[in-house]
């Protein structure tokens, strides 16, 4: 199955929009499309999913820019497969149920590493993915570390490849956080906004632009490499915007 592969893409298409950069995956089959009528626990997706409801709630909350991801996450998956819908309110359900608890953490993971052990590359960027998602609200807690060094180990990583993940991630946001912030005016231009629209406004024209210039959506639209690279770099300035102006109203 492609189908975590082809996950892992997508969601770098979405951070490579906060300015993280890694590889590219090529040779990806996106035409085939499977029929999935089990238990999804039984699944790739459905275990990755299962982990990303662990990772987000680590920290007892779930930020607007994981919720994004989580939603754009559902759609990707539930779109490679035949029954696409049936697949999609499974996924919200599964979801749903194991941000609960974290008992079932490690059989989880067990069940991962079974269906990728000959796989290690994969097991390596589903890490970065989770990762990705840990630190998306640029606080990486105790929490978090725990929870995901608990699944790193459990997949079998290796701790100097787990390490350079998390290093390479806080370089960055370190890197982030020390440029110059953008103006308050600046950001109401950029999410096509004024200072007097109220919190929904300012959250309907920030999900118009974000799926306006999503990197995804403007890939699959056959567009050139160049066009794709402009697009993630407006993605991080209405990203930014958009938690300057929250954090200036105190929404």
């Amino acid at each position: 199955m492609e189908i975590v592969v082809l996950l892992v893409v997508i969601a770098i298409l979405f951070f490579i929009g906060k300015n993280y950069k890694t590889e590219e995956f090529k040779n990806i089959n996106l035409k085939r499309k499977d029929r999935f009528d089990g238990d999804l626990l039984h699944h790739e997706a459905g275990l990755l999913v299962a982990l990303m409801a662990k990772v987000s709630k680590a920290d007892g909350k779930v930020c607007e820019l994981e919720a994004e991801v989580l939603k754009h996450t559902f759609n990707d998956i539930s779109s490679h497969f035949e029954n696409a819908e049936e697949i999609r309110e499974k996924l919200k359900v599964l979801y749903e149920n194991e941000k609960h608890s974290f008992d079932n953490l490690i059989d989880i993971c067990n069940k991962l590493y079974n269906l990728t052990k000959n796989e290690y590359h994969k097991r390596v960027k589903i890490m970065e993915y989770l990762l990705n998602l840990a630190f998306i609200d640029k606080d990486f807690s105790s929490a978090e570390k725990m929870i995901t060094e608990d699944i790193s180990n459990a997949l079998k990583i290796k701790i100097e490849d787990f390490n350079n993940l998390i290093n390479t991630f806080e370089t960055f946001y370190a890197q982030q956080a020390s440029n110059k912030a953008i103006s308050l005016d600046k950001a109401y231009e950029i999410l096509e906004s004024n200072p007097s629209d109220d919190a929904v406004t300012l959250k309907k024209n920030y999900r118009s632009l974000v799926k306006k210039h999503h990197p995804d959506i403007i890939s699959g639209q056959g567009a050139a490499q160049n066009i794709i690279d402009e697009a993630t770099k407006k993605l991080q300035e209405i990203n930014e915007a958009y938690e300057l102006i929250k954090k200036d109203k105190g929404l």
